[in-house]
């Protein structure tokens, strides 16, 4: 069985560098993969692997006093859902292109147990802060879904559709969290008054409270290969296109515009000729190392690939007829 451990905090970051290389080397020395950002602004990941080593992993993260404490958000599933292990330094762990304060500035925390009660009362506006092909996957009940492409085109979302209701109770969720200690901070710096967030995000959420209470429809888009998660934050139904990476449901996959690897309903009629013969190619790739046995993409393609290329380096410095 093998652990997913997603984690973040906002906190003032002046070795970013460091850290970045800091990270790495532990990633490799656990035997672990997955993607962490790290910024001026604080840290971000979700990483995975064998459950001790995740757990030495965080043991050796918050000896440092500004990881201590923090929150971690634990689920499993069978097979290590990402290819590599990543460490990007970035000017945002997460991006909205605006400057708040979003260790400080960020909305009421609401726990998953009051989230019901919170967005069942009439006056409350409940915003999904995530991409609009997260939202397809699935979303709270009742929730307005703000169209966007890209977190970054929130606040323009926010001044077009919001203005005049700064006085309207206001309830945010996203994934995990880190997303609504943003949004929320940027409304509240907007002169917005009463913004609640969903504490931890939905995983929380659907980690805590009984499916037979749970508001939520669907089920909830995760950026790794389980593409999404059910109730139990077991891997879900849902897989990705590999041409344009949104998620797809098995009616897309009985589309005729459905080719593996190619298009499907999402972008058969957006993607060029050329895009089209280079997608069928890679697949073409994909699927003569599966059927060797092999991975054709992170960290176990590049170990088979020295491999290969050792061999046949061997295989030059054997004098012909003799071995």
């Amino acid at each position: 069985m093998i652990t997913i451990a997603a984690f973040y905090r906002f906190v003032p970051l002046s070795d970013v560098p460091d850290l970045q290389g800091t990270l790495a080397d532990q990633l490799n020395d656990h035997g672990l993969r997955g993607t962490i950002l790290v910024a001026p602004e604080g840290i971000n990941g979700t990483i995975a692997g064998d459950p001790a080593a995740i757990e030495r992993f965080f043991r050796e993260l918050c000896t440092d006093p500004r990881f201590s404490g923090m929150e971690i958000r634990r689920s499993v599933a069978d097979a290590v859902p990402f290819l590599r292990a990543k460490v990007k330094s970035k000017r945002e762990i997460v991006t909205l292109g605006e400057d708040v304060d979003a260790q400080h500035g960020g909305g009421t925390r609401v726990a998953p147990e009051a989230w019901n009660a919170l967005i069942e009362q009439p006056d409350v506006l409940l915003i999904d802060t995530r991409n609009d092909y997260e939202v397809a996957v699935g979303t709270f009940e009742g929730a307005t879904n703000p169209g966007t492409g890209s977190f970054r085109d929130f606040p323009d979302w926010a001044q077009s559709h919001l203005a005049g209701r700064e006085q309207t109770p206001i309830a945010m969720f996203c994934t995990g969290g880190i997303r609504c200690e943003k949004s929320t901070a940027y409304l509240r710096a907007q002169g917005f008054e009463n913004v609640y967030q969903l504490d931890g995000g939905i995983l929380n959420y659907l980690t805590t409270v009984d499916p037979d209470e749970s508001r939520w429809q669907g089920e909830c888009f995760v950026f790794d290969t389980r593409v999404s998660v059910g109730a139990d934050l077991r891997p879900g139904s849902y897989d990705q296109c590999h041409a344009c990476r949104h998620p797809i449901a098995a009616e897309d996959k009985a589309d005729p515009r459905y080719v593996p690897g190619v298009s499907c309903p999402h972008c058969a009629e957006s993607t060029s000729p050329v895009q089209k013969v280079r997608f069928a190619e890679r697949q073409q790739q994909m699927e003569l190392a599966e059927h060797r046995g092999e991975a054709h993409m992170g960290t176990d393609a590049t170990e088979t690939a020295s491999r290969n290329r050792a061999s046949k380096d061997a295989r030059r410095d054997v004098p012909r007829g003799g071995r």
